[in-house]
């Protein structure tokens, strides 16, 4: 398991989320410019106070390019307080270095927040072998070793759960963003399948009628010229919705009551449409999910029912559950393969996510039906 952990982490990607240089990295190495300087000139204990004070004046600027660059910045920071170690131990001067470069546990929260897994696990060796050199070097009490390690692992573990914390926030829009495209799709594919569809059978109905009633072409074509109108309005209502800046009219979903819209008397198949009178007030999530689901069934219908001359659309409430149940009585192709394109597949995530069910294939006296049931009270 701790094998699988270390080559989950060798392979860590960088974050993708960080920012640009910003005018607070300037304040931030203003800030120990003059920290440092202050701290080499009023400072007499300092060993070495020229030398120290440069090294920490030098490191301060390499702050700018901690989130680009962080694996450099570790190990320059730390290279440079290794050398110091060293020239301490082997010199047996006290230690080297001044309270200011404290700072250097911004590169180790950087690297861990901004850095891939390898950055992280070379940076992170690199930064250990330093505190170990320096613990020797300065022959501190467990005490003071103990709190040095917690406060490297202390800067190590911001650095962890500030990623985390903006790994799962990006998770979180993404699927956010997934949900509302297929949820766009959805609606896209119903709104537009529906209105062709009806097209496409109003042309063929004026093309067989044509020769004998001239006059039902001239209906067909009124027909198609408002199916057509308004798919391009509804079409250019999403435009507006999905373009960034635009002023979009929300216009009321449709919903039940609306389903009396699909029935069709004068056209072949005939549409029948059965509500029941004492409809109670639905939510709105749920009405619009079973107008959408009885424009869909019907477009199937539509498109795939063949000698069709009958479309039936029911709707039945009672027992907190509303039932839609749509048949046709046309004949289904044997040589036709069964396949489940966008249309089902839409239907079925509506009904999923609203805690209901979905049955969708042939009936047992002919024909096709559709029979979904939905919970009047969705729980949130």
């Amino acid at each position: 398991m701790i094998s699988t952990a270390l080559r989950s982490l060798w392979a860590e990607p960088r974050a993708a989320d960080a920012p640009a240089r910003a005018p607070r990295d300037w304040v931030l190495v203003a800030v120990v410019l003059v920290t440092a300087l202050l701290e080499g000139v009023l400072r007499d204990d300092v060993a070495g106070r020229p030398f120290v004070t440069i090294v920490t004046v030098g490191l301060a600027p390499v702050l700018l390019w901690r989130r680009s660059h962080p694996l450099a910045c570790v190990v320059v920071a730390f290279g440079t307080a290794l050398v110091l170690g060293l020239a301490s131990l082997v010199g047996g001067a006290p230690s080297l270095g001044l309270n200011t470069m404290i700072f250097v546990l911004v590169f180790v929260y950087a690297l861990v927040r901004w850095g891939s897994g390898r950055e992280i696990v070379i940076g992170l060796s690199m930064v250990l072998v330093a505190a170990v050199i320096g613990t020797v070097a300065d022959a501190t009490g467990p005490g003071d070793v103990f709190g040095g390690f917690a406060v490297l692992a202390a800067a190590a573990a911001g650095g962890a759960a500030f990623r985390y914390r903006a790994e799962s926030w990006r998770r979180a829009l993404d699927q956010i963003r997934s949900q509302e495209r297929v949820g766009l799709a959805r609606e896209l594919h119903d709104m537009v399948a529906h209105h062709v569809s009806a097209i496409a059978v109003q042309a063929q109905a004026g093309q067989a009628m044509a020769g004998q009633r001239p006059e039902a072409g001239l209906e067909a074509l009124a027909v198609i010229e408002g199916e057509a109108s308004r798919t391009l309005a509804e079409m250019r209502a999403m435009v507006r919705v999905l373009r960034d800046g635009a002023s979009a009219e929300y216009a009321p979903q449709p919903g039940v009551a609306d389903l009396a819209s699909l029935a069709r008397r004068d056209s072949v198949p005939v549409v029948d449409v059965a509500l029941p009178d004492d409809l109670d007030e639905l939510p709105l999530h749920v009405d619009a999910a079973v107008y959408r689901l009885a424009q869909e069934a019907l477009t199937n219908a539509l498109r795939h029912a063949h000698d069709a001359t009958r479309v039936e659309i029911r709707v039945v409430e009672g027992a907190g559950r509303l039932r839609l149940r749509v048949t046709d009585d046309g004949q289904i192709d044997p040589a036709r393969p069964a396949r489940h394109g966008f249309g089902l597949l839409g239907m079925t995530e509506r009904v999923e996510l609203l805690g209901g069910t979905l049955r969708a294939g042939p009936a047992a006296g002919g024909g096709w039906t559709v029979d979904a049931e939905l919970p009047t009270k969705v729980r949130r």
